[in-house]
């Protein structure tokens, strides 16, 4: 096989953080939403795990949101490429998909876990068909990892907003706490290695970790976080979003025999070589399927833009538009990073996920310096100090407690005021004449 001098500059890296002898290795992906950037590069990493790791059993599990109603390539060809690749890992290693909220963007949940299926994958969750009380996949299934068996149980956020509105009616979902602890202690009991897939995000995961036996690999997902949380020799993970990093997970036994997971997160490049077949359907299916007005350009930049810094830029771009002192968006209202040069409308649709209009208000400075202090968290972020979904933020460095502040937010934000900015409530004053997209771009486009 041939790989790039980066993967093997890569694996020499992973050595220092990988068990001497490990039993297996368990690869974590999530809300990876049709990033069409690095999913050939997915791939090419999973293949590159499997040669510097022989003999080593593996899996591939994915928790949850695969699909991406906003970019427009996913839609039109119904997700194609992502079942592309939902097939390829299932023929490089058993592969496991918990079903999160954007499964069901372009077909019934129904129909969607029977495509997945068709790929060779097992899909599981807690989801239940409202209108038959049947499931429409099994909650839990059985991962063969060499010498362990490890049971894996997955569970879905249940805020019926968060899915297409179209589907919201065909769905039972029960609330993830009071359904975890009911039955994930009986489910994992029997497993020295158990898995829990979470896509009901990280405010219901704090309520059912202290349920779930002790070394238990905890994934989370829904909230976009990337972080590694040990508890004993359970292990919490967040594995990011839009394929930017996978989270390895090995496994082996601790000094007193008993398995434990050992956690680390890997960049996916955009720049490194991706599969080729994979690469090659992705260049076929934009070809096809992207249109003239998708391919346009709307802005450029000097340099490319992470996640989080392209979060960052457009909180500085909604606070200058607004004529606001501080601007704050949800982080999942953003989602891929954006290149460096020419930015087209589809890229620019994958940064900035959702439009909708912008609501301002005052707040005094002693609360400003709180809801700054909580935003723009990243891996570093202590695990006390995260709550869920966050808010890109942008303010001023020097801020006087006692005197008033003119913010702005979108208007999703403003109608979840009470989870993104806590009590008293705030009064919130809609701007007729902005919308967050035209403000970004505007920014894009501009000197």
């Amino acid at each position: 096989m041939k790989m790039s001098a980066g993967f093997f500059l890569l694996a020499a890296g992973l050595a220092a953080a990988r068990p001497a002898d490990p039993a297996a290795l368990v690869i974590l992906a999530a809300d990876q939403h049709s990033a069409y950037e690095r999913t050939a590069q997915v791939v090419a990493m999973v293949d590159g795990l499997r040669a510097a790791n022989p003999g080593v059993p593996l899996a591939v599990l994915i928790d949850g949101d695969t699909l991406e109603y906003g970019n427009v390539v996913a839609r039109r060809s119904g997700g194609a490429i992502d079942f592309a690749m939902l097939a390829a890992l299932a023929r490089r290693a058993p592969t496991v998909l918990n079903l999160g909220n954007h499964e069901p963007e372009f077909f019934d949940l129904a129909e969607t876990v029977h495509r997945a299926q068709a790929a060779g994958v097992s899909v599981i969750s807690d989801i239940t068909d409202r209108a038959t009380g049947r499931p429409f996949a099994p909650a839990s299934t059985v991962l063969h990892l060499g010498r362990v068996d490890a049971v894996v149980a997955g569970l879905a956020t249940d805020h019926l907003g968060t899915y297409r509105a179209a589907i919201r009616a065909s769905l039972a979902i029960p609330e993830p706490v009071g359904w975890a602890k009911a039955n994930l202690p009986a489910v994992l009991a029997a497993s020295a290695a158990p898995i829990v897939m979470s896509h009901a995000g990280l405010a219901a995961d704090r309520a059912i970790l202290p349920s779930v036996p002790e070394g238990t690999l905890y994934a989370g997902a829904h909230d976009h976080l990337r972080f590694v949380q040990p508890f004993g020799r359970t292990v919490y993970v967040h594995s990011g979003s839009w394929n930017q990093f996978l989270s390895l997970a090995w496994l082996d036994r601790d000094e007193t025999g008993k398995w434990r997971w050992t956690v680390e997160q890997v960049p996916v490049e955009a720049t490194a070589p991706g599969d080729p077949e994979i690469a090659r359907l992705i260049d076929a299916t934009r070809a096809r399927y992207q249109e003239a007005a998708d391919r346009a350009v709307v802005g450029h930049a000097s340099a490319a833009r992470t996640s989080d810094e392209a979060g960052r830029f457009a909180a500085r771009a909604l606070a200058a538009a607004a004529g606001a002192e501080a601007a704050f968006i949800g982080n999942t209202t953003l989602g891929s990073g954006l290149p460096a040069g020419a930015i087209t409308r589809s890229d620019f649709d994958g940064c900035v996920r959702f439009d909708g209009g912008i609501c301002t208000a005052e707040i005094d400075g002693a609360r400003l310096q709180r809801l700054l202090q909580a935003a723009n968290q990243g891996p570093a972020t202590p695990f006390a100090e995260r709550h869920g979904e966050f808010c890109y933020a942008a303010g001023p460095a020097a801020i006087d407690p006692g005197a008033h502040y003119r913010i702005a937010t979108t208007d999703w934000g403003a109608r979840n005021s009470a989870a993104y900015f806590g009590a008293p409530a705030i009064e919130w004053h809609e701007q007729p004449a902005l919308r967050l997209k035209s403000v970004v771009a505007a920014a894009l486009a501009g000197p």
